[in-house]
């Protein structure tokens, strides 16, 4: 994405202050994953340098494909998922693509759910993947005619799963790897 797409200030300020509100959450809310005997030892997330080059714009294609499929769990029992769209983007100099999906049952297209690994995975993000959830702001619209999203690896988040046992999140399917290290959003705790 260009320098004249996205204030590159504003930007960073705005993904500081999620990262702050973040921390925040995992430090204080009854919700956290931190274990409560951890939460005094917890010092905020490990994160990469906000970086733009891992913001990108992304063509989002429908995928015109009911079926549902079985995403695997980290704990217990898979879970039905649908593929509703196909991202392709420029990242690291070559076009690359992840899937987007949504839990079966669940068709509004408010949020999309787009899981990956990459070669951090298990180096310095969690082993499992990471995620990234996007809100588009007329998803019925963009599900149906396509169009472009930013797609903001700065934002990508390790499940709660990675700091707590006790929680069951999907794996990434072996179609939303990517062959390249992203070297943003969040990283395993120090």
């Amino acid at each position: 994405m260009s320098e004249t797409d996205v204030d590159t200030a504003e930007w960073e300020e705005e993904l500081e202050h999620h990262r702050h509100e973040k921390d925040h959450f995992f430090a204080e809310h009854p919700q956290s994953p931190i274990p409560d005997d951890e939460k005094d030892a917890f010092d905020g997330l490990s994160y990469y340098p906000p970086d733009p080059d891992y913001r990108v714009e992304a063509t989002l294609e429908p995928v015109d494909d009911d079926d549902t499929f079985e995403m695997e769990m980290t704990a217990g029992h898979p879970v039905e998922y649908v593929r509703v769209a196909r991202l392709t983007f420029d990242l690291a100099g070559e076009e690359r693509d992840l899937y987007a999906y949504e839990q079966a049952g669940d068709e509004s297209g408010e949020t999309l759910f787009v899981p990956f690994r990459d070669a951090t995975s298990g180096e310095e993000t969690y082993g499992a993947g990471r995620y990234i959830e996007l809100h588009p702001r007329d998803p019925d619209d963009l599900l149906v005619n396509g169009g472009t999203v930013p797609l903001d690896f700065n934002l990508a988040y390790s499940p709660f799963c990675a700091y707590n046992e006790a929680f069951a999140c999907p794996i990434p399917p072996a179609e939303n790897t990517l062959e390249v290290a992203v070297e943003a959003g969040e990283k395993l705790l120090d």
